[in-house]
């Protein structure tokens, strides 16, 4: 049975402290690929904070724990550490994959940076799995990003979970940051819905093309690097694969939450 795919909607890095109904559902996804599929070897990781020229890989067998936030967030963010190994031999197997496009093996630059370790301490808090990040090429269009990413899908075949980590709607100046649970706005209610639905409907033009939808993606989406996970994760799932959404919200107006998986039929 193939692995599924999952997009985390990884929100702020302080949930990596928290305790709520988002992170507990992260570790419910998570425990479903276990129960109903099988343990991942490994997991692939798109996140919308390793920006290249070019397309890299970590190849480290301890990735290191990055705090790539700033110094106003609270201390003890920065003394978590997710040190889960990571897997040179998995990195070779991604490189082979998306050859002839060069990947460059990154052995001692990167790590795991929050977009990936936020995540996975709710969802794997052993930190015993080997993780893999792949980065994402500035110079890509999103057709390319999906394009790309399609050649991933043999990992799931091979007991490989591919995940991608952003947000479908990412406006960090207009979030309301003294209220998380406050009304979203209408644009970024209108924009999560409309990816939503072409998802639901395995309609990968639409969410390729989101610059289609006009102001509310450019609200949304003011920039791309958080969108462009979620090509990753749709460009390895299948179209039949049976999607969920879930959490499925906006939190501080403009920072959309919404999760999705694409769970295989047994």
């Amino acid at each position: 049975m193939r692995m599924p795919v999952i997009f985390f909607g990884h929100g702020s890095p302080v949930i990596a402290l928290q305790d709520n109904a988002t992170t507990r559902l992260w570790r419910r996804m998570a425990l479903r690929v276990e129960q109903d599929y099988r343990r991942p070897r490994a997991i692939v990781a798109v996140s919308g904070h390793w920006l290249t020229r070019g397309v890299g890989v970590t190849a480290m067998a301890r990735p290191r724990t990055i705090h790539d936030f700033g110094s106003s967030l609270p201390r003890p963010l920065f003394d978590i550490q997710y040190p889960a190994p990571g897997s040179p031999a998995l990195a070779r197997e991604v490189a082979a994959l998306l050859a002839p496009e060069p990947v460059v093996l990154d052995e001692s630059q990167w790590g795991l940076d929050h977009g990936t370790w936020s995540v996975l301490c709710k969802a794997w808090p052993d930190a015993d799995i080997p993780v893999v990040q792949l980065s994402l090429d500035i110079r890509r269009s999103p057709f390319d990003h999906y394009e790309l990413a399609r050649k991933l899908k043999p990992l799931r075949d091979a007991d490989v979970l591919v995940i991608g980590t952003g947000n479908i709607v990412h406006n960090l100046p207009r979030m309301n940051w003294g209220a998380q649970d406050c009304e979203p706005y209408s644009w970024a209610r209108a924009f999560d819905d409309h990816i939503v639905q072409a998802i639901a409907a395995a309609d990968v033009q639409a969410v390729i093309e989101y610059e289609a939808l006009g102001e509310p993606a450019k609200l949304a989406v003011p920039s791309p690097d958080h969108y462009w996970p979620l090509l990753y994760a749709l460009g390895a799932a299948d179209k039949d694969d049976p999607v969920v959404f879930e959490p499925r919200h906006i939190e501080h107006g403009s920072l959309s939450m919404t999760s999705i998986g694409w769970w295989p039929k047994s």
